[in-house]
């Protein structure tokens, strides 16, 4: 079964990838990360996002659309990246969600993939 982890991070969080003393420790943790997806061969898709500040949102209400610069969120924590990955069931996905870095200082949200659409009749 197909999950994704959904990592958020705070602003400091993102701060910490560009911030010359602390963008080795981040960057190593995510990569040490990354690598043992990849030994598990659990990966099907992922990537990290640009900060938040890059986010552009769209609404469309009563036929109208508005554009918004940055996220729109009333939370401390932004969406900073992403895998999906092929486990067994919910538990381990919950295990793999467990090991990430922004698990202790963010969160990591866990949802089943859905399985493909069917092709819309002819």
């Amino acid at each position: 079964m197909q999950y994704m982890l959904l990592f958020t991070e705070t602003e400091a969080d993102f701060a910490k990838r560009n911030h010359p003393e602390e963008a080795g420790a981040y960057w190593g943790g995510w990569s040490a990360y990354i690598g043992i997806l990849r030994e598990a061969g659990v990966i099907v898709n992922g990537d990290g996002l640009q900060g938040p500040h890059t986010a552009t949102t769209v609404r469309v209400r009563d036929g109208k659309r508005s554009v918004e610069d940055g996220p729109f969120a009333d939370t401390k924590e932004q969406l900073g990246g992403y895998f999906v990955v092929e486990v067994p069931d919910l538990d381990t996905a919950l295990d793999w969600a467990a090991r990430a870095p922004s698990a202790s200082c963010g969160s990591v949200e866990v949802r089943p993939v859905l399985p493909p659409m069917a092709p819309a009749a002819p």
